[in-house]
């Protein structure tokens, strides 16, 4: 706009100066002094904005008259030069793309609750934005796919999201998107491209080391290049799945418990999951067939491997495994599950399919590549479905909303499958159908002042005190402790009996509505005082002296 501008200040210029040397006329149609500089000045302004007061102080001579013509025109077409240069302008890509991340910025450095910076906006991405929504955590969005973002500002969202069609490889955008904001409370490298998650990760830890970090890997080499750079977590889906199948075959319960704690807070309670034991037939020996088989050699599974590659393993059969006698040359009359585990999605239908009509008591697992392909996979509703997708975005909700879970799953291992059933009982009881919401909360100043104040005022009170329902006291709040982290020290499924200190760590399971009742109650000193004595007055100064001029009536 720079030329615009100048071209008309030159053009009003020379209206102005030559209004002040074209001679006029007086009231008698004698000749006069030109004007001076202000009526110039003052005539050109009201007429370059469209008012017109007339000719003044005096009528204008013909020579004024034919001067103000010329200039009338030449600003007209100053002013139409000027209106196309700034269509043309807003239209400018460069120009859009200054606006978009001049705003990006602003809404990132307005964010005054802590927030998680999610790079990768796909099937996972999506995912644990409509997540963190749901449960009313802040986050910011880096994708390179500007269609993504779009789609990504159609959605309903609750909170106010800023979302930046950016190259998150590239350590200037992570820190347009806040990196170093003193609120990003985690990263989270969920891209599909695996090196682009490796480009973050290093970025991340290099320019914030103290950012806890999450990152998605599916090879055992890139993975050990981010664990290198001291990335906190990194979910290989392929490998992850295939240690949820191999526990689900030993401990099936504990799998159970892990499948509920796991999953996406306030979804459809999962199916119950019970692959049996004996000899099974995987389709597809990839990086995934390769986890698969590893895992389940560990359980006792005796695997016949069908593959178009001639895989250098035992019990191999050349083929995809979508035709029915390669399946019979596999043995699936005799088998007792079958893993359809290759990259094509219509493929992996075709052979459970097919294997079912063979064998129809087939325990099938099914691998779904793409979210797209979701409807056909819950019409043939597989007794257990691989959606990597999923698998990634369930984890890092979980240890980045409860990062105490970790610890809690290793306890797990001590534990045998009849307390494991125990708990996973009352873990489907909580939400009437729903799985839980798994949060941690420390009991310190910035995360629950209340309940800190009073510790630390040498008020005693003890777990079950405190899980009370703040709108009733008399009802218990609807939520289980997990695990107590006190120091060094862990309590694995503390009684209501246990006694708090200021400083310690809970892990909680309970529905989301439980989960704001807590947070309020331990926040709140009215409601924390309600909760442990019963006493509902507000505390404050002015219902001080209308308790007493009541109690004085």
């Amino acid at each position: 706009m720079r030329v615009p501008i100048i071209l008309l200040i030159v053009i009003y210029s020379i209206a102005v100066i030559g209004l002040t040397l074209v001679p006029g006329v007086d009231a008698e149609g004698k000749v006069a002094a030109p004007l001076s500089f202000f009526h110039a000045f003052y005539f050109v302004s009201y007429t370059a904005t469209t008012i017109g007061f007339g000719e003044i102080p005096n009528a204008f001579s013909d020579a004024q008259r034919l001067w103000v013509t010329l200039c009338i025109y030449l600003t007209v077409i100053g002013w139409s030069y000027s209106v196309v240069t700034l269509i043309a302008l807003l239209q400018d890509k460069g120009f859009q793309n200054t606006l978009t991340i001049n705003r990006f910025a602003w809404r990132v450095r307005r964010l005054k609750e802590p927030f998680y910076l999610v790079c990768g906006c796909g099937e996972t991405g999506n995912l644990i934005c409509r997540t963190f929504d749901r449960i009313n955590q802040p986050f910011v969005v880096i994708e390179i796919d500007e269609l993504r973002v779009q789609e990504l500002d159609l959605q309903d969202f609750k909170t106010d999201t800023p979302a930046l069609a950016a190259d998150a490889r590239h350590p200037d955008n992570l820190l347009l998107a806040g990196l170093k904001h003193p609120k990003c409370r985690g990263v989270l490298a969920a891209t599909n491209d695996e090196q682009s998650n490796l480009a973050i990760a290093i970025a991340a830890r290099l320019l914030n080391p103290g950012v806890p970090l999450i990152a998605r890997a599916r090879s055992a080499s890139v993975a050990a290049n981010m664990a290198s750079f001291g990335t906190d977590h990194i979910i290989n889906p392929f490998e992850r799945f295939a240690e949820h199948l191999a526990l689900a075959v030993a401990a099936p319960e504990r799998f159970r418990l892990i499948e509920l704690l796991t999953s996406l807070p306030e979804t459809p309670i999962p199916e119950i999951h019970r692959p049996p034991g004996g000899r099974w037939i995987l389709c597809g020996y990839g990086r995934f067939g390769h986890a698969i088989a590893k895992r389940l050699a560990a359980t006792g599974i005796q695997l016949s491997i069908i593959d178009p590659q001639a895989p250098d393993a035992d019990h191999t059969i050349i083929g995809d495994g979508t035709e029915a006698t390669t399946l019979e040359q596999a043995g699936i009359h005799s088998a007792s599950g079958i893993i359809a585990g290759t990259d094509n999605d219509v493929n992996n239908l075709s052979i459970a399919v097919t294997a079912h009509e063979l064998n129809p008591l087939l325990f099938v697992v099914a691998r779904q590549n793409h979210s797209a392909n979701a409807a056909l996979f819950a019409a043939y509703n597989a007794d257990f479905t691989m959606v990597h997708s999923q698998i990634v975005a369930q984890e890092s909700v979980a240890i980045l909303t409860a990062p105490l879970l970790a610890r809690f799953l290793e306890q797990l291992r001590d534990q045998d499958e009849h307390w494991s059933h125990g708990l996973v009982d009352r873990l489907q009881i909580l939400g009437d159908g729903y799985t839980p919401v798994v949060w941690d909360i420390r009991l310190n100043i910035s995360e629950a002042p209340a309940a800190y104040h009073a510790l630390m005022h040498r008020q005693t009170f003890s777990l079950g005190q405190l899980l009370r329902d703040g709108t009733d006291r008399s009802q218990p709040l609807n939520a289980i402790t997990l695990l107590i982290e006190r120091g060094d020290q862990f309590f694995l499924l503390p009684p209501d009996e246990f006694i708090l200190n200021a400083g310690d760590q809970l892990l909680l399971a309970s529905p989301l509505a439980a989960q704001r009742n807590f947070e309020f109650t331990v926040r709140n000193a009215n409601e924390l005082d309600y909760v442990l004595s019963g006493r509902e007055d507000s505390g404050s100064w002015l219902w001080q002296r209308l308790a007493g001029t009541g109690k004085t009536n």
